[in-house]
């Protein structure tokens, strides 16, 4: 009985005015007070951060916060592609016949995921990453190969959580929840980044400005307050390196596997 209330309750919570409220108080001065004990609570390594908590104008912006240079170094290895976030790996594997298969027991179509773009094609047989960030971890999100963006869609949606919780007992809440998709060019073919929204998350932004030739490691965009991205690849372009599995942690710039020259 108490799965069918928690679900309602959430469905009651998505609404993008509740997220937006939350998110205007975060933005605002009156956040910062709640900034060391935020940090304390969720055991955020404070000594990583570029500024002191004091110069944080509010929790909003303690919460997108870079990291101190070369705390990140990123693998520079020929053909890698790198994780684009600090974070758990929640879902990795083939993309079967356009079917992502049981992200914490269900199942996903990448034609959902990517609102049914043209593009969809290019991922039937490719290859996914799930990679969830907890409120703890750094909301950065980078580049995970050398390449040009190509396109750009964002996709409205709910803000369901996305996390163990909001994966097993909404449904789909991937393909449901608001997203914003990038779409990359390398040397190997075609990467997609897709970047989902989640409760509490006001939106998520692009760096600004954001030029369409990136390198591996370069600021993409950030989360303002946690949530996942979806990586996809094209069929037969990625090698996944042999030692990750679900539930693996991964840090920004840390190689996630080889693309395989066209």
């Amino acid at each position: 009985m108490m799965k069918p209330f928690f679900r309602l309750l959430t469905e009651l919570s998505s609404r993008k005015s509740i997220s937006r409220l939350t998110g205007s108080f975060a933005k605002s001065r009156a956040s910062r007070g709640l900034i060391p004990r935020f940090a304390k609570i969720y055991g955020i390594p404070v000594q990583d951060a570029e500024k002191h908590l004091s110069e944080y104008a509010s929790l909003n912006d303690f919460f997108t916060r870079r990291l101190k240079s070369g705390l990140r170094p990123v693998d520079t290895a020929e053909h890698t592609l790198v994780s684009p976030v600090d974070a758990a790996i929640t879902g990795m594997g083939p993309i079967e016949e356009g079917l992502i298969v049981n992200v914490k027991g269900q199942d996903y179509t990448v034609e959902e995921l990517l609102n049914f773009s043209p593009r969809t094609v290019n991922y039937k047989n490719g290859f996914y990453f799930v990679l969830y960030l907890s409120p703890t971890d750094y909301h950065r999100i980078h580049t995970p190969i050398d390449g040009n963006i190509i396109e750009k869609e964002h996709v409205p949606g709910k803000v369901y959580p996305v996390n163990e919780f909001g994966l097993r007992q909404m449904r789909r809440v991937l393909s449901r929840n608001e997203r914003l998709i990038t779409y990359m060019q390398h040397e190997g073919g075609e990467v997609a980044v897709v970047k989902v929204g989640a409760m509490n998350v006001s939106s998520i932004q692009y760096v600004k400005p954001l030029p369409n030739t990136l390198q591996r490691g370069d600021e993409l965009a950030y989360f303002e307050f946690g949530s996942t991205v979806v990586l996809l690849m094209e069929s037969d372009t990625f090698l996944s390196r042999s030692d990750l599995h679900v539930g693996s942690k991964v840090k920004m710039g840390e190689a996630l596997g080889t693309i395989q020259p066209s």
